[in-house]
């Protein structure tokens, strides 16, 4: 059993930051404690001047995703890696329905991440509900899926309506699973773009102007006030409007059983960006909203009304006509060209899971929004305990899985996609300069990053089950 013994460091969770040595005998973290002795043949790692850090969990990825005739640039390797590099080491992606079935969809997914390359488990899309898909969901629970996610949107492709919605609230809670849902208003976003295209309006900015900020907001608080008459969890993904978090505060006060998410291009980028000529690299859905937006995500992050930071990591190529190098071959997969001339075909989705930890420790925790405790409840315990992984994940502590990140408080990066691992040609960051990155990152006791090397490999990921039952934090 490989011993590793990381001296010198400095602690930091979700509660706690103290000065201590972390003892990992194979994959989990067997010991922590100030000065501990050295074991014989342990490959030992001196921290000193460093904090170490849970392995980041980010709990809202699109890995592989086929979506307007291509498929998202990153893949259950190319993601997982970037994933490492940023210092995450868990990882959740979303399940496509199929027709044929949960299983079926449960099993491609399954084929898909074989080449994982850090741990990671899975979320089902519920995009179809009937008397059938009903009497599957609880066999979801036997594979190790405990979350089903809604949309509020996409008519006719991926929502379900209220009734459906609420159907499947109460039979989540009655097998201990937990509801995610995607709160936009559909029946708005419908005719809007609809005179959009008509009047001619096809740059990016439309994209935003068709998908108000009022439905969003309605549909925050629809899916809270559902939430509570089914007395059912539910998490609100990628909240990016201001009154989102007002209406998620609201219904917590009131009893409401409901969490949420934000994302980090919500809390740096507004409508202004899609005006710009390269305006399809910030086409997401929901879409960039203003400053003031960016301001309250914020404080609702500072305060803890919301309890959790993910990515909806889901990269296109901004010129997908032209090939980068990865790994030392070239690769071109058709991106946002495929919109020119009309937002309404431009994919969307952003890369962004290198980059959530490093950004938020330079604008969150250097400049005093967030302090570094928040920092790891936000991104890494908070996600573990929400989606039932804790304290295997999310945790430094004696048993826990040995995710560590050893992350340098001073180290100086000029960011971009020339310093990013993830498989697109843009970064949302270019010419940032941050202050603070990781330095080694440990996948249940193997060091898969060292600096710049790169020394995981497709495969080491294992696929998480998760128990039913997690809290509402």
């Amino acid at each position: 059993m490989k011993t590793t013994l990381i001296k010198n460091g400095t602690l930091i969770t979700a509660a706690d930051t103290f000065k201590a040595d972390v003892l990992i005998e194979g994959e989990q973290i067997r010991l922590i404690g100030e000065s501990l002795s050295n074991p014989p043949d342990a490959f030992i790692v001196d921290a000193s001047g460093k904090f170490l850090l849970p392995g980041g969990v980010d709990p809202h990825c699109h890995f592989d995703l086929p979506m307007f005739g291509t498929v998202s640039s990153d893949d259950h390797y190319t993601g997982h890696k970037a994933a490492a590099f940023g210092g995450t080491t868990t990882v959740m992606d979303f399940i496509v329905q199929a027709p044929q079935g949960l299983k079926p969809s449960v099993d491609l997914w399954l084929q898909k991440s074989a080449k994982a390359a850090i741990d990671y488990s899975f979320h089902m899309n519920l995009t179809r509900f009937d008397e059938a898909v009903a009497a599957e969901i609880p066999s979801l629970v036997e594979m190790g899926i405990t979350t089903l996610k809604v949309f509020t949107a996409y008519n006719g492709r991926l929502r379900l309506d209220d009734g459906a919605i609420f159907q499947a609230m109460r039979l989540a809670r009655e097998n201990g699973m937990l509801v995610m849902a995607h709160c936009e208003n559909g029946d708005v976003i419908e005719p809007l773009i609809a005179e959009a295209l008509a009047a001619g309006h096809t740059a990016p900015e439309w994209h935003a102007h068709t998908r108000p900020a009022w439905g969003a907001v309605e549909s925050t608080l629809r899916l809270a006030a559902m939430s509570a008459q089914a007395d059912a969890p539910v998490y609100i993904v990628h909240m990016n409007a201001g009154g989102e978090a007002d209406m998620l505060k609201y219904a917590r006060q009131h009893g409401a059983p409901v969490m949420g998410e934000t994302c980090p291009q919500y809390l740096f980028f507004t409508i202004e960006h899609l005006k710009r000529p390269d305006g399809a690299k910030w086409i997401c859905s929901p879409p960039m909203r203003g400053e003031a937006d960016n301001a309250r995500l914020w404080s609702a992050l500072a305060d803890g009304d919301i309890q959790t930071v993910g990515t909806d990591h889901c990269p296109f190529f901004f010129n997908g006509t032209q090939p980068i190098l990865y790994e030392g071959q070239e690769v071109a997969i058709p991106g946002k060209e495929l919109g020119a001339g009309d937002f309404t075909k431009i994919p969307n989705g952003l890369p962004g899971v290198q980059d959530r930890l490093p950004i938020l420790w330079t604008t969150g925790v250097n400049s005093g929004k967030i302090s570094p405790n928040q920092f790891v409840t936000l991104t890494s315990t908070n996600p573990a305990k929400i989606f039932g992984l804790y304290p295997r994940k999310g945790a430094l502590a004696p048993g826990s899985d040995a995710d560590i990140v050893v992350w340098d408080p001073a180290k100086k990066v000029t960011y971009g996609v020339a310093h990013s691992q993830q498989r697109t040609d843009y970064n949302l960051y270019e010419g940032w300069e941050l202050t603070g990155y990781p330095e080694k990152v440990f996948l249940r006791g193997k060091l898969i990053v060292d600096g710049e090397q790169w020394l995981g490999k497709s495969g080491d990921g294992q696929f998480l089950k998760r128990a039913p039952g997690a809290p509402v934090i």
